[in-house]
């Protein structure tokens, strides 16, 4: 079928479909050819539905009126923020690996002056220092166990927004 630009792209290894979200109050999730080459993101396109099936599988319609005819897209629409996502994951601002501040102990740090011995003085101030993602995600349980308990469980927020790309249904914004 010419014309038609889903398959790898020009340069790739491969042509990954990803549900690209992040499209503001636009829509939804929408699918696209992302092109890798080495592991790294070349180009992310529309994905053309007709790349792989006919489109009659489709059951297109059509509407015609004075002379004109409106007819579907056999490709997806995605927002520009989908499209310009490689500038995102590549940024020199994207913090690739989880952090912790260097005087910052979860458990209270001996000689702190902060609240709850957290050093929380210094925020804003200190270094931080790389750990690993398990230590990141035990950290992150710990913390939300430890406010549940302290405060109660109305003190944390669950803000149901992933913009499409955790793979549910999110419920509306504020609610609890």
């Amino acid at each position: 079928m010419a014309g038609k630009s889903s398959g790898t792209g020009p340069g790739a290894d491969k042509t990954v479909l990803k549900a690209m979200g992040l499209s503001g109050g636009i829509y939804g999730a929408v699918p696209c050819a992302v092109d890798v080459k080495n592991g790294k993101v070349l180009r992310i396109r529309p994905l053309h539905w007709d790349s792989k099936y006919d489109p009659a599988r489709f059951r297109p319609w059509k509407i015609t009126k004075n002379g004109k005819a409106l007819e579907p897209l056999l490709k997806a629409a995605p927002s520009p923020w989908s499209l310009a996502y490689k500038k995102r994951t590549y940024s020199p601002n994207r913090i690739k690996y989880p952090l912790k501040r260097v005087d910052w102990d979860p458990n209270g740090a001996p000689g702190s002056v902060g609240p709850g011995g957290r050093n929380t003085q210094n925020r804003g101030k200190s270094k931080y220092v790389r750990i690993s993602w398990d230590e990141a995600a035990t950290i992150i349980a710990n913390e939300i166990k430890r406010i549940h308990k302290e405060y109660g469980p109305l003190a944390i927020l669950v803000q149901g927004d992933g913009h499409g790309e955790c793979k549910f249904i999110h419920a509306p914004h504020g609610c609890s």
